[in-house]
């Protein structure tokens, strides 16, 4: 038995995220400007990496401007997803019911990846 590789390059997704890192502290002027970006930004692809690695401290300040990065995102057509967040930020986002994409994660809802439901014997055929 042998098996043979097509020629050439193997194909490849080509799509990359665009990353938008915010610094901490940001302003309420900042967060206006932010937003125009990120909608700019989703029109032209489905999802926009934020790296909030570098927020500082989470507080309700960091909530705030997740949500109308959020709302900015969905109005250009995408959504946001958080690359680098802290314990402490992720908790506080769940506490207000911010569930945002964490990148890397798997959305809620979806199987991760390479796991197959068990079927029990018994069970009727789809």
């Amino acid at each position: 038995m042998s098996c043979r590789c097509p020629p050439g390059l193997p194909p490849v997704d080509p799509r990359t995220d665009p990353v938008l890192v915010l610094r901490g502290p940001v302003t309420r002027d900042g967060v206006a400007g932010l937003a125009d970006v990120v909608r700019r930004m989703a029109a032209s692809s489905e999802v926009v990496v934020c790296d909030v690695a570098g927020l500082g401290p989470p507080g309700l300040g960091h909530v705030e401007l997740l949500a109308r990065l959020e709302l900015a995102a969905r109005r250009g057509g995408g959504r946001i997803s958080l690359r680098g967040p802290e314990p402490g930020l992720r908790a506080l986002l769940g506490l207000v019911g911010l569930g945002l994409q964490v990148e890397g994660e798997v959305e809620e809802g979806e199987p991760a990846g390479g796991v197959e439901e068990a079927v029990e014997t018994g069970d009727a055929a789809p």
